[in-house]
């Protein structure tokens, strides 16, 4: 079987390398957890600690891939960081959630986006074998953003219109070890496909060329929509969405509490007219216990007092839902600004 081979394949790599080699298993990564490219930029010297030097005001940043939501929102964090504090980001495309763990726990990023399950699981050393008894305790919370949608995309010529369907399919179920493979994973598991499918391991926007090419019979996706790679999709072939609804969605949210209810809108992708309801995590920014306290803030203050200059999900970003899911402890320094922010309403 494809999915247990691919699983077992992961699990041997973290054995050996430990959590903080998390950070170098998803070169071809995936998940909005977006689908990286593997050309990420290169890292630059991360934040020390130590308040002193260059270093204290270059802070490495791990998004996801290039075509899903985390790469794009992260530059847009970057412009409007670097143009409202001394600090500099260095975005990097990467695997996402899971990769971006091992890249705080190591201190190879300052800060990164995450899915909140995966920071829980994270946190409190459970829920995937990865993290299971293996609890990385200095990854810190900062604030959550926007809703993470679980998107099941394939073709119409497939014939595969509901989750019954994909037993015994070939599915892309996102990136090895990122965010998307794990949730595509309970869900099949929470409506009772289990492992009766071939599993394949690719980024978004390579699981859209094997859709084109007959490769795969349908794929997930974890991110904000529009997803960039499913436009792209709909845009050349006719897709379907398919949903995840009725006692499948609450046999997924049984199975995890962290899923909640979604409606992907009629008109999303070109020629999907109808609402898709399916089941959403939440995206969030973390960091790590050794940032200083006063760059965590300034970095939050940064973002959440410039919402209006963001483009990238404003219909959910705000310094009001800002905790909102928030599955981890926070980081001092986020703390702090949002203390500080309840303190300016409730004078106000």
């Amino acid at each position: 079987m494809v999915r247990q081979a691919t699983r077992r394949r992961f699990l041997q790599v973290a054995g050996v390398a430990g959590i903080a080699g998390l950070a170098g298993c998803g070169q071809n990564g995936d998940g909005d957890d977006g689908d990286g490219d593997g050309n990420g930029t290169e890292t630059e010297t991360p934040a020390d600690g130590d308040g002193g030097g260059d270093g204290a005001t270059r802070l490495t940043w791990h998004a996801g891939g290039t075509g899903g939501t985390y790469f794009p929102l992260s530059n847009e964090f970057k412009t409007v960081v670097e143009d409202n504090t001394e600090f500099t980001l260095n975005v990097q495309s990467t695997g996402a959630s899971v990769e971006n763990v091992g890249s705080l726990a190591n201190g190879d990023a300052d800060f990164a986006l995450i899915q909140n399950d995966i920071a829980f699981f994270a946190k409190n050393g459970t829920g995937i074998d990865v993290f299971q008894d293996n609890a990385i305790e200095s990854i810190r919370g900062v604030a959550t953003l926007y809703p993470e949608t679980i998107t099941l995309v394939t073709l119409s010529d497939t014939g595969i219109t509901q989750l019954s369907d994909l037993e015994g399919a070939t599915i892309n179920t996102g990136d090895l070890g990122s965010g998307t493979q794990v949730n595509a994973q309970q869900i099949l598991d929470a409506v009772g496909i289990g492992e009766n499918y071939t599993e394949q391991n690719a980024s978004f926007s390579q699981a859209a060329d094997q859709l084109r090419n007959g490769d795969i019979d349908a794929a997930f996706v974890v991110g904000g929509w529009p997803v960039g790679a499913i436009e792209d999709l709909a845009n050349t072939n006719d897709i379907v969405i398919v949903p995840i609804a009725g006692d499948n969605r609450e046999a997924v949210k049984d199975a995890a509490s962290w899923f909640a209810d979604d409606t992907i809108p009629g008109g999303t992708y070109t020629g999907v007219g109808d609402d898709v309801e399916t089941v959403a995590v939440q995206a969030m920014i973390a960091t790590r216990e050794g940032v200083p306290a006063d760059t965590v803030e300034g970095v939050t203050a940064a973002i959440f007092d410039n919402v209006d200059d963001l483009t990238i999900k404003t219909d959910f970003i705000s310094r009001e839902s800002a905790q909102d899911g928030m599955s981890i402890e926070l980081h001092e320094g986020s703390q702090a600004y949002f203390s500080d922010m309840m303190t300016e309403t409730e004078m106000g």
